[in-house]
């Protein structure tokens, strides 16, 4: 199974579902607000706070993969590829 196949039961997935569900509409509202020709600084606050809530959103998948996913695959010997492909989507996060 490839890195893309693999699949897991997210422990708060409602919590994130609403947090995307939220982001969802703050997205609409900056098209909104480029439709509407509005002030470019308000605009930018908008992107500021998106950006802010995809980083708690990352940051909780992040969280939850590292105590399940991550321990699991210590607790049954396959720690060091656990690690490296947590350390190769931090390195893609910091980007």
């Amino acid at each position: 199974m490839s890195e893309h196949e693999k699949k897991t039961v997210q422990p708060h997935k409602q919590q994130l579902l609403n947090r995307l569900k939220r982001i969802e509409g703050q997205v609409r509202g900056i098209h909104k607000m480029v439709e509407n020709d509005r002030y470019c600084v308000d605009i930018l606050h908008q992107i500021s706070a998106v950006k802010s809530a995809i980083n708690k959103v990352s940051l909780a998948l992040l969280e939850d993969h590292t105590h399940h996913c991550v321990t699991n695959a210590v607790k049954a010997n396959n720690g060091e590829e656990a690690i490296k492909e947590l350390m190769d989507v931090m390195k893609t996060m910091t980007k």
